[in-house]
């Protein structure tokens, strides 16, 4: 991996988890989420006049990405409902990396050598601590447990999925704006079908400005990843992307507990 493309991925690490941040402090979760969802899609839409056209070999990677990302939201939403942002976030990160590592030898052929194999057992053993301290002096919620788990598993499946994509695609920024722009409307849409359009346009409207910076933070953020992806093999990305991860949610867990 060259030095650009570790500072890439270093850069989207630090952006997914303020995202991620802002999205867990909007306490209403499908508001929260139909709002960056949403904000992705207008990004994207407005991306794709400028951007090369995927070639079609992705098409069949970026439909399935498209479902997985539904999973992905609709299991984060409940992670952060059932638990502490400090317990599910590192949870579901950190499984991620581990299982990416066993996709990627599998579907492509990308088996990491030893130093490689060590940081990516570093970066989930890191984010195993971030989670066990979070727990400590409390009942595990094996609930918000599963959920996060849950997460992780979606979370690896997309990323082996659009690294695959965005290789066949030839284009990063392209595969990006296509992405958002067919995914977008999925979350926004079961919103409606949950509570209704005048139910929801009001409850939207005081986090429309937190939202839209979420959803720029989130596109950024993958497209980032995707960059990287078709320069370097996929599960070390993966591991040094949840790098900051220990940071942000240590912070949360000495916010929530007054500390600092």
């Amino acid at each position: 991996m060259t030095p650009e493309v570790a500072a890439a991925v270093l850069l989207a690490a630090v952006t997914h988890a303020c995202w991620n941040a802002l999205a867990h402090r909007i306490t209403d979760k499908l508001v929260g989420f139909t709002l960056i969802a949403g904000g992705g899609m207008v990004i994207g839409l407005a991306l794709v006049p400028f951007t090369a056209f995927p070639a079609a070999g992705a098409w069949p990677y970026l439909g399935t990405s498209a479902l997985i990302h539904l999973a992905y939201y609709l299991l984060l939403m409940k992670s952060f409902r059932l638990g502490d942002f400090g317990q599910a976030y590192p949870i579901a990160r950190g499984t991620a990396p581990l299982v990416v590592t066993v996709l990627a030898a599998v579907f492509a052929h990308e088996v990491p050598d030893g130093w490689a194999a060590a940081g990516i057992a570093l970066s989930c053993a890191g984010l195993t601590g971030v989670a066990l301290w979070g727990m400590r002096g409390h009942r595990p919620n094996w609930a918000a447990i599963g959920a996060a788990l849950a997460t992780g598993l979606s979370i690896a499946a997309y990323t082996v999925v659009d690294g695959l994509g965005v290789r066949a695609s030839g284009s990063s920024l392209g595969y990006i704006a296509w992405l958002m722009a067919v995914q977008g409307w999925m979350i926004p849409a079961y919103a409606v079908y949950l509570r209704g359009g005048r139910q929801l346009a009001p409850a939207l409207r005081p986090f429309a400005g937190v939202g839209f910076l979420g959803a720029a933070l989130s596109v950024s953020a993958y497209g980032l990843v995707l960059w990287a992806q078709t320069r370097a093999a996929l599960a070390p990305i993966a591991a040094l992307r949840e790098s900051s991860v220990n940071r942000c949610s240590c912070g949360n867990n000495f916010a929530a507990q007054g500390v600092g």
